[in-house]
């Protein structure tokens, strides 16, 4: 079992928000220059929703991590992602109907913060040497 250390786990998360936070202000600043305010912020929220779901994961990854048994880790890991995707969609609904933001802009923003993952992966894939 390859055991990652908490503080490069609790690094690489930090690196990981920032960049989210980076890539979901680009999307803002973009509907801003191109659409309107209300655009931006909706982009911004949507952001704000893939960053939040990265501290739960994180959260989520390190209580499971503490569990003495892997059958429970899985358990905390996959109820997670059950609140994680409620979550999601619930916060989407709020703010859709609740804030009446725009839907275009709040789905590019959240998916700009999200598409953070795939190329981080990469970055670290690509910064290892094979032995």
């Amino acid at each position: 079992m390859y055991v990652i250390p908490v503080q490069t786990l609790h690094s690489g998360t930090r690196r990981l928000i920032a960049l989210q936070c980076g890539a979901a202000a680009l999307v803002a600043a973009v509907f801003l220059i191109v659409g309107d305010r209300w655009d931006a912020v909706s982009a911004a929220y949507g952001g704000l929703i893939g960053v939040s779901m990265t501290l739960l994961l994180s959260r989520g990854v390190a209580l499971a991590g503490k569990m003495p048994d892997l059958r429970q880790s899985q358990i905390v890991l996959y109820a997670g992602a059950v609140v994680r995707f409620i979550l999601v969609l619930a916060l989407f609904a709020i703010g859709l109907a609740g804030f009446d933001l725009a839907p275009l802009a709040l789905v590019i923003g959240f998916v700009a913060a999200q598409l953070v993952f795939p190329f981080t992966a990469l970055g670290r894939r690509g910064g290892r040497t094979q032995t």
